[in-house]
């Protein structure tokens, strides 16, 4: 009876360990922006995307990921999805890496701006929307945090804030600004 108890735990082991290698090295083999044709995740990037909002929402990963909460503005259920957290000047920030055909901002807007943001905890908070005109630096910052954001944005980390000016416009910058204390359901 011991042995079979080990071998259901050898093979779930197995499993795990093939599925955070699915995780780890599929995003990496394929190209980035295959992952988010037409500006939409494709099934794939939407399973993976899943497997990112439990691991930031947990707090697995350090504090500039996090799951972003938002009502959706036509059915009102919470959507979460993973996003990259810049900061700049002592600011937190939240970059829109596919630009202003994201759904989740076309939400923040729709929810004027009240958000939960969760890594191990729940914080809600207020999302300001940053002028275009003070964009480019804070895109750049995003840029050398958020990795999966490089082949979206047209630009080059290491490039010159100058060079972001023409792009600063297309890309949607929240800042993060604290609000009430979110209650855990049911407390």
């Amino acid at each position: 009876m011991v042995k079979r108890h080990h071998g259901f735990w050898t093979r779930a082991m197995k499993y795990l360990a093939l599925a955070a290698i699915a995780v780890l090295l599929v995003p990496a083999l394929l190209p980035k922006r295959w992952l988010y044709r037409h500006g939409r995740p494709n099934r794939l990037a939407r399973l993976l995307n899943r497997g990112w909002v439990i691991a930031h929402s947990a707090g697995l990963w350090p504090s500039r990921f996090v799951t972003l909460e938002v009502p959706g503005r036509r059915t009102g259920r919470v959507i979460s999805l993973p996003l990259a957290v810049a900061d700049y000047r002592g600011e937190r920030y939240l970059v829109a890496m596919l630009g202003e055909g994201s759904s989740w901002v076309r939400n923040v807007r729709a929810a004027g701006g009240r958000v939960v943001l969760r890594h191990g905890r729940r914080e809600a908070v207020r999302l300001e929307e940053v002028d275009p005109a003070a964009r480019p630096p804070i895109v750049r910052r995003y840029l050398s945090v958020a990795p999966g954001a490089r082949p979206h944005i047209p630009v080059d980390r290491h490039a010159p804030v100058e060079d972001f000016d023409r792009i600063a416009a297309q890309i949607p910058v929240f800042r993060v600004a604290t609000d009430q204390p979110a209650h855990e359901p049911g407390g």
